[in-house]
């Protein structure tokens, strides 16, 4: 039997496809590369990281993309001879002012596609689509024509800047859209109208999108046309999927769907969601996907199978999780990413120092060029990360260390430095979303040359450090009680994008320029049941 699991870790706005007996989901990466997650299942419910395929620099650039920024909303399809994959490069969401305010009506989405014969081989160079807007889905109609789809943006003063849903053909021949585009459906009232994707079912045209929002006001929509160009006309119910008046389910903000048919005939959807901290209201895992059996009704609408069109949980993964990092290979892990640049060899090594991932300092962090931060996702609420790390800095421009991010403004990174007054020390630093003081930093505690292995203990909202020097004893735990939740969604500052979740990794830095490297022999990665204090091993 398969059941409806949440897919922990998983990244958001998915896209699901199906090649025989083999499911294939598609999640946005945002400003980490390389580029869109494609994971991989036989059963829906078992789920491999199979690949990232947009990995070379013709291929993406996120260099400049603000945080939360980048690639948003791949869509994953297969025609039955090629996998045609397309997304948004988001470039910019809007400016912050002074004071916080948001001017976000400029926005820059360039719309591309690739191809591939095979998931995990090498994708081709993007071919330019639009930038009329974001969330584009390619889909294959049965007479051999292919049709894009994305939501419009429009930034005129009194516009509705979710302006709706335009379709546009697509030409494999002359390799570009062809024709005009056409606005197909304005939304419902509940506005934001998203990521469409269309599907050809008994003679219909059935388009999907989601409205709201991506945050608790999130929905799944449904209309349709016996005309691929419309007039569509909306679900019975309007919002097929949705836990925005309830707030009593364990999955909020529901919406972004897609829909795939199995082999036996039984339509399963893959959509957004998050699992907010129990009383704090803030999703640390950010935004992650669930899968959920669907049912066509005799009206020929889709439904929940209980009608109710809320979100279901018949199984929530235990954690399971531990994986020692030894760097041995010269590929850098799967589960790990780096932030925008297609360029890696500027940032780390995994041969410079055999069986170490070598990280060269490089500008602060938070940095939305070039910063030396490889990190993999944090997968649950309550996890273990711990690394061994060989830096010998000279002054305090250089800093190397564990770190625990959520972009450029908001992380807590327990970090080595040096300090022409107390020389070699170990402090954390935490850039702080909701609290007056921007910045905090722990008092510096001096520490002896030599290896070090630092750590962190993250329980739901609650975080802590620790560290120990080779040959000083065991671990050393720092007083202070750190506030997991700011790495969330929900902890922002006003006009900010949010969407990305929480990771846990390496950082080095040398603003000075010159390039200082620390070495780590190994990153361990744990996720556990809940432990109110910290062990003593």
């Amino acid at each position: 039997m398969i059941r409806n699991p949440i897919l922990p870790g998983f990244n958001p706005d998915p896209s699901i496809c199906r090649v025989g007996e083999d499911y294939y989901i598609a999640t946005s990466t945002f400003e980490w590369f390389p580029g869109v997650q494609i994971h991989h299942s036989r059963d829906l419910e078992n789920w491999s990281l199979l690949t990232r395929p947009l990995r070379r620099k013709s291929q993406l650039d996120l260099r400049g993309d603000p945080d939360s920024c980048g690639v948003w909303a791949p869509c994953l399809s297969h025609d039955g001879e090629r996998f045609h994959l397309v997304y948004t490069d988001a470039k910019r969401y809007g400016r912050t002012t002074v004071g916080g305010a948001s001017g976000a009506s400029l926005r820059d989405f360039h719309n591309y596609l690739v191809t591939a014969e095979t998931i995990d081989g090498d994708w081709s160079d993007p071919v330019p689509l639009n930038s009329s807007g974001f969330d584009p889905s390619l889909f294959h109609d049965e007479d051999g024509r292919k049709w894009l789809v994305n939501m419009l943006w429009d930034h005129r003063p009194g516009r509705n800047r979710f302006a709706g849903i335009v379709l546009h053909e697509y030409s494999p021949e002359a390799g570009a859209l062809v024709g005009t585009r056409k606005l197909i459906f304005e939304g419902t009232p509940l506005g934001l109208t998203e990521a469409p994707h269309l599907y050809r079912r008994d003679g219909w045209y059935y388009l999907i999108t989601a409205e709201g929002g991506t945050g608790w006001n999130h929905a799944v929509t449904m209309a349709r046309s016996r005309d691929i160009a419309g007039p569509y006309e909306l679900h019975p119910d309007m919002y097929v999927l949705s836990s925005r008046d309830r707030p009593d389910v364990p999955l909020q903000r529901a919406g972004h769907a897609d829909l795939i048919e199995t082999p036996q005939g039984e339509t399963w959807m893959v959509y957004l969601c998050g699992r907010p901290l129990p009383n704090r209201g803030r999703c640390v895992l950010g935004r992650e996907t669930a899968i959920q059996q669907m049912r066509w009704g005799e009206d020929g609408w889709l439904y929940t199978l209980d009608g109710e069109g809320i979100p279901v949980v018949e199984v929530e993964t235990e954690p399971s999780v531990s994986i020692r990092y030894d760097f041995d290979d010269p590929e850098l892990p799967i589960d790990f990413q780096w932030l925008r640049t297609p360029e890696p060899g500027a940032i780390f090594s995994l041969s410079a120092r055999p069986g170490h991932l070598r990280l060269y300092g490089r500008e602060t962090i938070g940095s939305l060029f070039s910063q030396a931060l490889v990190a993999r996702r944090q997968q649950a609420f309550c996890c273990s990360a711990a690394c061994a790390m060989d830096f010998d800095p000279v002054h305090f421009q250089q800093a190397a260390g564990l770190v625990c991010y959520y972009n450029g403004a908001k992380f807590h990174y327990l970090h080595v430095s040096n300090d022409e007054d107390i020389g070699r020390h170990v402090r954390v630093m935490s850039v702080l979303p909701d609290s007056p003081q921007a910045d905090a930093f722990t008092a510096p505690i001096p520490i002896p040359p030599g290896r070090i292995e630092l750590r962190v203990e993250v329980d739901y909202e609650r975080l802590r450090f620790a560290f120990r020097v080779e040959g000083q004893g065991g671990w050393t735990w720092l007083p202070e009680r750190f506030d997991a939740s700011i790495l969330s969604d929900e902890a922002t500052v006003p006009g900010a994008p949010n969407f990305t979740g929480a990771f846990v990794g390496m950082a080095c830095q040398d603003m000075a320029g010159t390039g200082a490297p620390a070495d780590f022999d190994w990153f361990d990665y744990r996720e556990r049941a809940y432990r109110a204090e910290p062990a003593a091993d």
